[in-house]
This record gives C-alpha cells, structure tokens and sequence, in this order.
C-alpha cells in the first residue's frame, strides 16, 4: 500500500470526468488498498480516485461506524428513490478546512462493483447517501463547492489560493 497525493481545489484535474473500470484486477485492488490508505491517513471518510489524479471510476468509503463495513465502489450509478432533500454540512479532503451546508436527495439506491468485481446494490438514507453522491460527484468532475452560489465559491477559493502562498512561503 501507498499514501497518493490528494489534489487540492481549485486544481483543475480535479474537473476530470473519470473513465469506467473495464477489469477489476489486482491494479484495481492495489489502487483500492492505496485509496483506503490515503483516506484513512488524512482522517476522512470517503475519497474517489479523482482526487488522487487518477481518472477511473473507483470510490472508497467508510463512515468508521458499526452500522457499515468500510465500502468500495467501482463504476457506481445511483438513482435517487425521492424528492426530499437532506441538508448536511459537508467537507472534503480536496478542500480542505472548509464545511458548508449542501442540500442533495435523502434517499438513493446505488448499483457498483465490489472490490471483486461483483456487481451490488444498497439503498440508503441520510450520511451513507449523502457522502456517495459527493463521491460520485468527483467522478464526474464535480466538487461540492460548486452546489454552492457563485459568491461562496470564489471565497473559498481565495482562502485556499491564500493559504498555498503562505505555506509556500519559507
């Protein structure tokens, strides 16, 4: 296993549309491993392979509590099962330091490969569901910044642009 670099807002890769996984084989399961890794390392919860410059549909989960086992996702789809909506706060390894409150469906049904290659389905609600569809949003070039208005974005993105100059700075 290897920690990987996560990429960081507003850094244009992470605006990549990822590619299906064609074969799920050990290159697959190394990147897995590297994920679960990285995530676990950087003390988040989930983390798609986007945000590690690599641009396959594979997303890692686990929300470290006993309801769940940790969640691997390759090639996800989901359907949303109804027009209520959550508001939770959100964050994300690709910006860090940053939590807003997002609004997204409460209740999906997702359909992925597991870390073998079997095809699954789950359907769920609340924290499980919303941190899918916020993975599954960077597989398709998305951040959960941009669910929020224009005027919010580019401050977080000035904070964090800040932020890297001064960290730069010797």
């Amino acid at each position: 296993m290897a920690l990987r670099k996560i990429l960081e807002f507003p850094d244009p890769r992470l605006r990549t549309i990822a590619k299906p996984v064609e074969t799920v084989d050990d290159s697959i399961r190394k990147l897995i491993d590297d994920m679960f890794e990285t995530m676990y390392e950087a003390q988040g919860i989930g983390l798609a392979a986007t945000q590690i410059d690599v641009h396959l549909r594979v997303v890692v989960i686990d929300l470290q509590d006993d309801k769940y086992e940790p969640i691997v996702m390759i090639n996800p789809e989901f359907d949303t099962l109804t027009k209520e909506v959550d508001e939770m706060q959100e964050g994300c390894l690709s910006v860090p330091g940053i939590h807003e409150v997002v609004k997204r469906p409460e209740h999906i049904r997702l359909k992925a490969l597991d870390r073998e290659g079997n095809p699954y389905e789950l359907e769920t609600i609340g924290l499980l569901a919303v941190c899918i569809q916020h993975e599954c949003d960077h597989l398709n070039g998305k951040l959960f910044v941009d669910h929020l208005s224009n005027l919010k974005r580019s401050r977080i993105k000035a904070k964090l642009t800040k932020q890297k100059r001064v960290e730069a700075t010797p």
